[in-house]
């Protein structure tokens, strides 16, 4: 089932002002890409602010956003990421409603733009949106009326910004500063949109290597376009790394056999105890989620000190509150103006 009738533009690199209103300020949140070091910079620092000074805490509370409505509008399934969005949404006293594609109109025939519009008569003032189509996130901002934001949750293999925040909030709690590091990006590069909104972020905080690692069935031809070595040997591009970000297989994206059996993949490109002794001593361990134990990662590797994976949903709280505040901010100190 097509929920996207009109046909989307394939996505390219996106003008600041496509994410920015008139006073330079952040009103949509579409993709890493563009957007400056000092704004990636404000949304870390803000989102410091809401984690509070020791791991683990978190602001329960505040009326930030009392009075704004905030849609969940997932097209695909996702747990995680629309859980963290719609409790960082409650954290700051908004209200949330979670749109059911399920029983939505756009199963009966409605498109996009008139579901767009239903939603915007109801006084919403967000879209959260994730699809599989690259590029919708991008659609929907342009439609949308003056005084909707818009943050992109996962589209196709194109971007999810708020992911790779975290990613970068994660690494700057844990190692301060990026000049210095080594950051390998392991496995599914060619179907990941992580990784690409990953790398953007690491080279925009001027980070001193990145390397992605994985088969070349899974590594995109011109990968190194963005800035990245590429690795095709596991034990040659871990060593002496700082940051190890492992990724999940996107087996449901994936068209034909790219690799001949999990099995296989992680006997190769599995991350385990003897392969992270190849990294620095202090080097951390990251991944997105969920995790496949035996297949991108070992579980002893998983549950280490050195893993970060249950740090990173923490920190995923603190970087979606704090984009929705800076978005929503923008927006409304707009209107003021007008």
């Amino acid at each position: 089932m097509s929920v996207v009738p009109v046909e989307l533009a394939p996505p390219g690199p996106l003008p600041a002002s496509t994410q920015l209103n008139a006073q330079g300020r952040l009103r949509h949140f579409l993709t890493i890409e563009g957007l400056s070091r000092e704004l990636l910079t404000e949304i870390l620092d803000t989102a410091e602010s809401f984690a509070g000074s020791a791991q683990g805490s978190l602001v329960k509370k505040v009326p930030l956003l009392r009075g704004k409505t905030i849609v969940n509008l997932f097209f695909e399934a996702s747990t995680r990421t629309r859980t963290t969005f719609e409790l960082a949404a409650k954290r700051m006293s908004a209200d949330v409603m979670n749109f059911n594609i399920n029983t939505a109109s756009t199963t009966k025939g409605e498109t996009l733009l008139d579901t767009l519009r239903t939603l915007e008569a109801m006084y919403t003032d967000m879209f959260i949106v994730r699809h599989n189509e690259s590029g919708a996130a991008q659609f929907i901002a342009h439609h949308v009326a003056p005084h909707v934001s818009v943050i992109n949750a996962g589209d196709g293999r194109h971007a999810h910004p708020t992911q790779a925040m975290l990613d970068m909030f994660t690494i700057r709690r844990h190692k301060q500063e990026f000049g210095k590091l080594r950051v390998a990006i392991v496995g599914d590069i060619m179907h990941s949109r992580v990784a690409r909104s990953q790398i953007h972020a690491l080279n925009t905080l001027g980070t001193g290597e990145i390397r992605v690692i994985g088969p070349q069935t899974l590594i995109p031809t011109d990968i190194e376009q963005l800035g990245v070595h590429v690795y095709q040997d596991m034990q040659h591009g871990l060593r002496d790394v700082d940051v190890i970000i492992m990724l999940r297989l996107q087996k449901e994206r994936m068209q034909g056999a790219l690799l001949p059996s999990e099995h296989e993949y992680y006997h190769l490109y599995g991350l385990n105890s003897e392969r992270l002794a190849l990294a620095r001593n202090d080097a951390i361990v990251m991944h997105p989620g969920p995790i496949n134990r035996g297949v991108e990662i070992s579980s002893d590797v998983a549950d280490s000190p050195r893993s970060l994976i249950l740090q990173q949903v923490t920190y995923g709280l603190a970087i979606r509150m704090a984009v929705m505040s800076l978005t929503l901010g923008s927006t409304q100190s707009a209107e003021k103006e007008t």
